[in-house]
This record gives C-alpha cells, sequence and structure tokens, in this order.
C-alpha cells in the first residue's frame, strides 16, 4: 500500500477502494497503475506557433462545399484502381489482413480486408473534406489477385469468406502507393510539431467526430512529398515536404473504444449512435468521450490496457473555439456529400442514412460549444 500513497496519493483509502474491486493483489496493483497513468496523463495545449517549417497537417480549403465525397481525394477523374492485379508479398503490420499488390499499368496499392474496410474508407473522405491529408483509397465489392500466395498462418481465420481460391478478394480497400510519395517514420500525438496548434486539435476532435479510438502513434504517418519550396542555407535545394497525417483510421463509426467483441466496435451502425460523444464542457475546453476506457475484460493484457488507457488524453482538455472552428468546417458539408462518403464504402442505403444522421447530430454539437 505504500506504493499507492507514494505514487498515486489522490487514493486516500485504499481500503475502501479495495472493497470496491475484490480482487487479488496483482490485479489490484494493476488497476492502481491504471488509475495513475491515467491521472497522471497531461494535455498539452494552449496555441502555439508550428515549430518545423516543411511539417504540414491541415490545408487551407475553400471548395468544401464543392468536394466530392464519393470518389475522395482521387476525385472522379482520378486514376480509380481496376479490378485485376498481381500479387507482391503480405503485408503482416496491424490487426487487419493486408497485402500489396499491383495492379494493370504497374501501379502498387496495399488492399485491406475485414471490418476495417468500410469505416475507413468514410474516414479518410471525411478528414480530406475538411483539409487533413489521407491516403487516397477506393473500395471495392471485389478484385481478383493473380499470383495470391498462402495467407500467413496466424491470419487465416481472418480471410475466411473473404477469399476464393481463385484468388477474388472481397469488400477490399484499396489504398494507392504514389510514385512521389514516401513514408518516412511515424509521428507521435504528444510530440509533433504541431502540438498547441488548433490544426492539432481540430485533428483531434474529427477522430472524435468519427469514433476512431484506436489512436497509437504506430497509426500515424509522416510523407516526403516533392515541392518547389525551400532552400538549405548553403543554396543548394531543399525541396521535400513533410506530410503529417493519421494513416489508420479503421477503428472508426462504432464504439467510443475497444471492446471485446470486435464486430460491434468498427463500422456498426447501432454502437456509432448510441455512444457518446461530448463530455464535460468549461467555459473554454471539452471534453470528448472518445476515446474512452475500454472493457474491463480486456484487462487480460496489461501492457496493452494502460497503454491505451493514456491515449485518452487526446480527447480531452481541447480548447471550445478549436472544436467550434472544426464544426464550421464539417457544417459546410451537404447531406448529400456526409451521405456520398457512406455509400463510398457500400453500406446499406439504411446504414448510410443512420450514419449520416448521426455525423450531422455531431456537428451541430460542436457549432452549438
Amino acid at each position: 500500500m505504500f506504493f499507492i500513497r507514494a505514487v498515486c496519493p489522490i487514493i486516500q483509502n485504499e481500503r475502501k477502494v479495495r472493497s470496491a474491486f475484490p480482487v487479488g493483489a496483482t490485479v489490484w496493483a494493476v488497476l492502481v497503475a491504471l488509475f495513475c497513468a491515467e491521472i497522471a496523463a497531461g494535455h498539452p495545449n494552449g496555441h502555439k506557433p508550428k515549430t518545423d517549417d516543411h511539417a504540414i497537417l491541415w490545408d487551407q480549403l475553400d471548395d468544401i462545399p464543392s468536394r466530392n465525397l464519393f470518389y475522395g481525394e482521387g476525385g472522379a477523374g482520378g486514376e480509380a484502381p481496376s479490378t485485376t492485379f498481381s500479387y507482391v508479398d503480405e503485408d503482416l503490420k496491424g490487426t487487419s489482413p493486408k497485402f500489396h499488390i499491383r495492379d494493370e499499368s504497374g501501379t502498387k496499392w496495399t488492399v485491406k480486408l475485414g471490418q476495417e474496410a468500410r469505416p475507413e474508407t468514410v474516414a479518410n473522405r471525411l478528414l480530406w473534406a475538411v483539409g487533413y491529408f489521407t491516403n487516397e483509397d477506393y473500395f471495392l465489392p471485389r478484385i481478383r489477385v493473380n499470383g495470391l500466395q498462402p495467407v500467413s498462418k496466424g491470419r487465416r481465420k481472418l480471410v475466411i469468406g473473404l477469399i476464393d481460391s481463385d484468388g477474388t478478394m472481397h469488400d477490399v480497400e484499396l489504398k494507392r502507393h504514389p510514385n512521389d510519395e514516401k513514408k518516412v517514420g511515424s509521428w507521435a500525438w504528444r510530440h509533433n510539431p504541431f502540438v498547441g496548434t488548433r490544426e492539432l486539435n481540430g485533428l483531434r476532435v474529427m477522430m472524435a467526430v468519427l469514433n476512431d479510438w484506436d489512436l497509437k502513434d504506430e497509426n500515424n504517418s509522416i510523407y516526403v512529398e516533392r515541392s518547389s519550396k525551400g532552400k538549405k542555407q548553403n543554396g543548394t535545394s531543399d525541396n521535400t515536404e513533410r506530410i503529417y497525417l493519421v494513416s489508420d483510421v479503421g477503428a472508426s463509426f462504432g464504439t467510443a473504444g475497444r471492446v471485446r467483441k470486435s464486430s460491434i466496435a468498427k463500422g456498426n451502425l447501432s454502437s456509432f449512435e448510441r455512444s457518446k460523444f461530448i463530455g464535460n464542457v468549461t467555459d473554454d475546453y471539452v471534453d470528448f468521450y472518445v476515446p474512452s476506457r475500454e472493457s474491463w475484460v480486456l484487462l487480460v493484457d496489461p501492457k496493452e490496457y494502460v497503454e491505451r488507457l493514456r491515449l485518452r488524453w487526446i480527447g480531452r482538455h481541447i480548447p471550445r473555439a478549436d472544436a467550434r472552428w472544426i464544426g464550421q468546417l464539417l457544417a459546410k458539408l451537404s447531406t448529400d456529400q456526409i451521405r456520398d462518403a457512406f455509400r463510398a464504402a457500400d453500406y446499406s442505403p439504411q446504414e448510410v442514412d443512420g450514419f449520416t444522421q448521426t455525423i450531422e447530430k455531431r456537428i451541430a454539437a460542436l457549432n452549438d460549444l
């Protein structure tokens, strides 16, 4: 009990707290660590200037009301993917089944299968609609992959019903790999050139709007894109801009936090409609419910539980002015534009209506702050 008093003085009467949680000493120690981790989490707010002139997170837009959310970043005239591809290799990162493939023109794509394919397609479109950078992606009911190799043993159960013996894949999200972009690393929510800026706080609000609870730093990417900007001090060219984006937003439009039953945690209309959005509101700040505390049953992996608990600050203590700013940008989208984003992921008409209505309620709530 000395540990409790020394590390987390806020717990004044551990006997009463322990009586509320009749568990073993090891589990009790974990619970205390979880509580202290959450209390200790800071809130890096307060407006600050960007610290890197070559780092870009958000782009000022003048065409939000006219953006085509059905086609997304690629646009109606873009190079939409074909339906026949050749196999490159399997991508073993993350929890969703993923593969690298090439189309008939030689363009490389990442194909994602499973529960994240639809919600990620929509989330990227809504982020792109208000000026945040995203991967260019598309959802297709089926594609054919020639030369497909056997799926790794640990993931075979995940692709049952999604891959046929002839190489046909069902319900896929395709992400393009542009030739003029290169991933050079990842970035942390707590440590990046945009901490304290309206743009980063707005991105935090967008994660709450989308119910994206999987906000681990490894899901954030930095890309280098050639441009005409910048000179080194010695006069030589330094033509790179570092583009910061959330590259994995598949855990969206479901529950506000990770739960044991993954089928209701991502792209589930019933979960999304029932989930809470805005929590505490003060004169200056607002707290969102996303990401929320995870189900206690997931304490079977204490390390993972603690790591995710420490992410809760991302949705908390956000300046009200920054939340309203994002609300004002989102309010420029028409109902049809939002519907198009969900139509692009092949949701049913009933689901399109339900998701759209919930998104519009959240936009109205932001503008009422």
